[in-house]
């Protein structure tokens, strides 16, 4: 059975991932620019889906379609496809191939138009590598804690963080020269996501030989981590000049109704301490948030100002995710300054991302089928 994965760039650390998770069970994934016979794979956004609907549907092939946005509308997208993996691949994937090459029903966990049987088991990271031939970050945790009102994260991948072993870890990382990771909060690795573990953290670092970034995209960190500790094992362990942290909204009432977890004094102490110690700090921010105030987004502005007067800002506008709590919520105008502050700011090179277009902030994301 010929078994082939739709190339789609914002896909491609899943790609890595079950393409290893597949060779396990005998299945090579033939990366195509179209849908060919036996199989095709898809794994898609919210944003990017619509391009790829009229494909899926019109392929003269077995459709199977996965990422955080099949997972979301499980029963909208096995409209069109033959197939739909609902969270996490890694076993599902290959299980499903071999139900269709064998003539068996599907397992639990993938959906298709007569129904859905959700998954009975968890991924552990050690038991799946993270890429083989195909290279891809190496992703150290999974899982969050904290239940962001915008993010598909926890929903996902559970509120429960898994770790990659620190062995398993340094086997992959050895391939690169320049490391990095994939993790929802980096100096989070070895910890339960709210009581850090930075013992963990140096055990990992000085397990590493390369020019390891740590705190940086695709493995940002929370600002509430960011402590005289843990920036200096980044100074002392680490190449990078930036640590890149999400304080999104200016308002601590914002982020209360966010479930953030964290304060506006928490931000302006991570970023001072950036400042401190040499670390460039960029920050996300979100605006345009469904119950923000007019001052509620003054209150942004004003931080995004004090942020780029020592660092950089990260700006993206609000955009409801299906499968999270602000799912149904619309977005709130940006005010007539807000868009000024911001225009200025962007011509000055202090501020990048996007405010107007939705895209530019997914298609930068990876995902997993």
């Amino acid at each position: 059975m010929n078994v082939n994965w739709r190339a789609i760039p914002q896909a491609n650390n899943t790609l890595a991932a079950l393409s290893a998770a597949c060779e396990g069970y005998g299945y090579h994934l033939e990366v195509t620019g179209e849908p060919h016979p036996d199989v095709t794979i898809y794994s898609i956004n919210s944003i990017n889906e619509r391009m790829y609907r009229d494909e899926i549907t019109g392929a003269d092939c077995i459709t199977i379609v996965g990422g955080p946005h099949a997972s979301a509308c499980y029963r909208e997208v096995a409209e069109y496809a033959d197939y739909v993996i609902v969270g996490e691949g890694e076993y599902t994937l290959p299980a499903l191939l071999s139900a269709i090459e064998e003539g068996r029903d599907p397992p639990p966990g993938v959906a298709t138009a007569a129904g859905y049987t959700p998954a009975r088991h968890t991924v552990l990271l050690d038991g799946h590598p993270p890429f083989t031939q195909i290279k891809g970050f190496v992703e150290i945790t999974r899982g969050c804690p904290f239940s962001c009102g915008y993010c598909q994260t926890p929903r996902l991948f559970g509120r429960c963080m898994r770790h990659r072993s620190i062995d398993e870890i340094v086997r992959y990382a050895s391939r690169y020269r320049d490391i990095r990771f994939v993790t929802p909060n980096a100096f989070a690795y070895g910890s339960d996501g709210v009581h850090l573990r930075l013992d963990k953290v140096e055990r990992l670092l000085r397990s590493l030989d390369g020019r390891v970034y740590f705190g940086t995209f695709p493995g940002e960190v929370r600002p509430e981590c960011i402590s005289r500790q843990s920036v200096e094992l980044v100074l002392d362990h680490c190449a990078n000049t930036r640590l890149h942290f999400g304080a999104q909204s200016g308002s601590d009432a914002v982020l209360h109704r966010l479930h953030r977890g964290h304060t506006v004094e928490d931000v302006i102490r991570a970023f001072d301490l950036c400042r401190e110690q040499g670390l460039v700090p960029i920050v996300d921010f979100i605006l345009g948030l469904p119950f923000e105030s007019d001052d509620d987004q003054r209150a942004t502005l004003d931080l995004v100002k004090l942020v780029t007067r020592g660092g950089k800002a990260h700006i993206h506008y609000f955009m409801p995710l299906p499968g999270t709590p602000l799912a149904n919520s619309r977005p709130r105008p940006l005010l007539v300054e807000a868009e000024k502050v911001l225009g200025k700011l962007a011509l000055d090179g202090r501020i990048t991302g996007s405010w107007m277009d939705h895209e530019i902030r997914f298609f930068r994301r990876t995902s997993h089928l």
